[in-house]
């Protein structure tokens, strides 16, 4: 007999993407558009799923809050696959201590998925950001419980696919590139919604990565024709 979904709701084996519960804590992301987004910042614990094509600026978007957060503790951060070689002037710049950042460069996502789950529950990491891309539901859970025991943040950084698919997970958010910074839109957050697309605003922080753009004055309808056209 198959299970009915009720016997799979009380055996916590069903997840559904409506599903809400109480607000969670948050500490401030460096930004007052995202917190304001937020409702107070990035959550203090738990998974966040990022969605992005790789290299807009996600990163420089996400560490200022664990900035603060090392600022009041002395745990690490932690890099699990990266990509592409982390930019030490970088994170100096921002504040970072060095002797506290750990990068982890496993052989496969299989290690890469253990890496993150032991760094999580050990309690001696205030952040863990892993890129990881087939991801499953499962896994995530697994995540999402190692960070609430550790008390950590664990990012999840995947690619920008059309086959992305949602993860039972504190926070997801969709980043885009925009000329003044990130575009971003929330689409799934613990006891709360999902967000229209806004621009998350970086001139001022990253003046030359980013550009101003001009104020339109009104232009003649003939110049727009032939600048269309």
């Amino acid at each position: 007999m198959k299970p009915t979904i009720d016997e799979l709701k009380n055996k916590r084996l069903l997840w559904q993407a409506s599903q809400v519960s109480a607000a969670q804590n948050t500490l401030p992301s460096g930004f007052e558009a995202l917190d304001a987004h937020l409702q107070g910042g990035l959550p203090e614990q738990g998974v966040v799923d990022v969605s992005t094509a790789i290299g807009i600026g996600e990163l420089r978007l996400l560490l200022p809050s664990f900035v603060l957060r090392q600022q009041s503790s002395e745990k690490l951060l932690v890099f699990i696959a990266p990509p592409v070689r982390l930019n030490g002037p970088m994170l100096l710049q921002l504040g970072f201590d060095l002797t506290r950042i750990l990068i982890i460069e496993p052989k496969n996502a299989k290690d890469a998925l253990w890496s993150a789950e032991q760094c999580l529950k050990s309690g001696c990491c205030e952040g863990v950001f892993l890129w990881h891309q087939s991801l499953e539901i499962h896994q995530a859970k697994r995540l999402q419980f190692a960070a609430e025991t550790g008390g950590a943040l664990n990012i999840i950084i995947r690619q920008k696919t059309h086959e992305h698919f949602s993860l039972p997970v504190s926070l997801a958010i969709d980043l885009a590139a925009a000329p003044e910074g990130i575009d971003v839109t929330i689409t799934k957050r613990k006891g709360g919604s999902h967000s229209e697309p806004f621009v998350v605003n970086m001139v001022k922080a990253w003046p030359t990565l980013t550009r101003r753009l001009p104020i339109r004055k009104n232009i003649p309808l003939a110049t727009i024709h032939s600048l269309t056209g």
